[in-house]
């Protein structure tokens, strides 16, 4: 993982990871169980397994198939994109928040290859209520391919 995504934390706070993931899991299947990026109910979706790290981040492998190609040889930017922003949704589900994407910086480093995987990982660095700051990185070979900053809000229910 990189650094910038690394957190301590507590021994309480890492045996809470199961609490997390349950709280995640929950969140994903009654508020976005038809997300085309990890919804468990979308049949065209890519249905991305996200995990509860003991650092608090979650973490989704991804196979960056040639059906998710733009250029040659490359994955779509605005699927990387996806990803990182489904990361990012994610790792507030595991706090028990459902928010949506207020805002969403994307920098892209490298080109990221086709057929090979990728790890997307994502953490939430404040928590200003009802607005949260995410961010969210994509590697592929161990090496950082794409990150990302957001700002989530909370979502109103009607």
């Amino acid at each position: 993982m990189s650094k910038t995504l690394s957190r301590a934390r507590s021994p309480q706070a890492t045996a809470d990871v199961s609490t997390s993931q349950a709280t995640l899991e929950s969140l994903c299947a009654a508020e976005h169980s038809e997300c085309l990026m990890c919804g468990p109910a979308n049949s065209l979706g890519l249905k991305l397994r996200f995990r509860v790290q003991p650092d608090g981040s979650v973490l989704a492998m991804f196979a960056c198939r040639e059906a998710f190609r733009s250029y040659p040889e490359t994955l779509h930017g605005g699927v990387i994109s996806a990803l990182l922003d489904a990361a990012m949704t994610n790792a507030l589900f595991s706090v028990g928040v459902v928010g949506v994407t207020a805002e969403l910086t994307v920098r892209f480093l490298a080109a990221v290859a086709l057929n090979r995987g990728a790890v997307v990982r994502a953490s939430i660095e404040k928590d200003a209520h009802p607005l949260f700051y995410v961010r969210a990185e994509l590697e592929q070979d161990r090496k950082l391919m794409a990150r990302a900053t957001a700002k989530f809000l909370v979502k109103v229910c009607r």
